[in-house]
């Protein structure tokens, strides 16, 4: 045996008599139990460890130490239940949040808590009332993220000087909408169909229910392919997936490409989710993509010849679907992104046609239409009855200044209004119900 052994059983021998003698020894001397405890627990090196610092815990103890973490583990679990419920309450799903509480196993420890939060929930979405009016419509194009290289007086600064907004100018205007109490609401939120005793199906309008005071807006953006985009510009040049987020690929002045919150869809997506309460039951935004020039910064035609078109498809395929996992929705910008209203009828039908086949085949099927340019169709005409044969529900135009809104024999008809460095420069009066323009501009605009 080493001589540390020896000394580790020595000192173990010495601590066991110390424990045997202590108790006589303090009963002599006239000491209390607690007293003897202590002098017991610091000889052994546990005290506060034990109720009473008991030198060792003891049966009753180890039942009551086992029984509240029982309880805190079980406070744990229903603490995060309650946290998923106010999530699902704050973006005003009330109904689905008491459902939800309702699928807990209630017992002593929890009925108290579930039943105060449903009335909670009950009393908030009694106070809800439906809005009324004419529903707002702001459409953006592709964002700026670093002005001094976007704005650095080459033959494509004035363009995008004119054409586009910045990331900051966004983002104070996605401020602004909040706190003039502004909620996004999506198109399904706004009409859907329904199907009457008769069997009849029709497009109706919905009740928005929201606080007091709350407006509902729609907010989308147009045309999202980055092909007209040079890579170095301080611009994001195309969407990618970020551990199933999606995120704008944006390459830095250094030249190193970043996955962040570089454009329009990843900002507002942060937004909400720091504000739940801008959104009204998850609703997002709308991302309009034509196909001629590719959709979210990928080519993906397949009459092109890519050595990477199967996987450039497969990423649009992916993407799409996690816009629509997470309350965006997806709309057809025509495929060759051309006035539709100048088309004929058998051009229309093939615009359409190939936006099916090439982009619609990879992001889904979609009730929305984009009239590029705002060239909308005539009401009535051949082109409408067409459209709405083709599934279009919701069309939606392009208006500078105005909201407006109609039902019509299937299809709600929209207008937008387009907010780029040109309007925001030269008609700043368009944008006062929902920010000034002195207060968003970029300084470096």
């Amino acid at each position: 045996m080493t001589l540390e052994n020896k000394k580790t059983k020595t000192h173990a021998m010495r601590r066991a008599a110390l424990l045997c003698l202590l108790p006589a020894v303090f009963a002599l001397s006239g000491c209390s139990h607690s007293m003897i405890n202590y002098q017991v627990a610091e000889a052994i090196g546990t005290v506060g460890k034990y109720e009473n610092n008991e030198p060792v815990e003891t049966p009753k103890m180890q039942a009551q130490r086992e029984s509240e973490e029982a309880r805190e583990a079980a406070q744990a679990v229903l603490d995060e239940q309650i946290a998923a419920a106010d999530s699902l309450a704050a973006s005003y799903r009330y109904d689905e949040a008491i459902d939800y509480l309702k699928s807990i196993t209630q017992d002593e420890l929890n009925r108290e808590q579930l039943e105060a939060k449903m009335q909670e929930y009950e009393n908030a979405q009694n106070s809800l009332t439906p809005y009324e009016g004419t529903i707002s419509h702001l459409c953006f194009p592709i964002l700026i993220e670093d002005t001094a290289r976007a704005f650095d007086a080459d033959a494509m600064a004035s363009v995008y000087d004119s054409s586009m907004v910045t990331t900051s100018e966004f983002k104070a205007i996605l401020e602004s909408l909040y706190e003039k109490n502004y909620v996004l609401v999506n198109m399904k939120n706004i009409a859907v169909d329904e199907t009457d005793d008769r069997g009849v199906t029709t497009l109706e309008l919905q009740k928005i229910m929201l606080p007091s005071g709350k407006k509902p807006i729609v907010i989308s953006q147009d045309n999202l392919n980055y092909a007209d985009i040079i890579n170095g510009d301080g611009i994001a040049t195309k969407l990618v997936l970020d551990e199933g987020k999606v995120k704008a690929l944006y390459t830095d002045p250094e030249g190193h490409d970043l996955k962040g919150d570089y454009d329009l869809i990843p900002i507002l997506d942060a937004f909400v989710e720091e504000h739940p309460d801008f959104s009204y039951r998850g609703a997002k935004g709308v991302v309009s993509v034509s196909g001629s020039k590719g959709a979210f910064g990928y080519q993906v035609a397949s009459s092109s010849v890519l050595s990477n078109g199967d996987k450039n498809r497969e990423d649009v395929q992916a993407i799409a679907a996690a816009l629509t996992k997470s309350g965006w929705e997806i709309a057809c910008a025509g495929y060759s992104h051309s006035y539709m209203n100048d088309m004929s009828i058998e051009q229309l039908k093939g615009d359409i046609g190939q936006w099916k086949e090439e982009i619609g085949s990879l992001v889904g099927e979609t009730a929305i239409l984009f009239y590029p340019y705002g060239a909308e169709v005539g009401y009535p005409s051949e082109g409408l009855t067409y459209l709405k044969e083709e599934g279009f529900q919701y069309l939606c135009g392009l208006w500078g200044d105005t909201d407006y809104m109609e039902m019509g024999d299937g299809y709600m008809r929209q207008t937008r209004r387009f907010v780029d460095g040109y309007t925001l420069i030269n008609a700043p009066s368009y944008f006062t119900d929902f920010f000034l323009v002195s207060d968003i501009k970029d300084p470096q605009r």
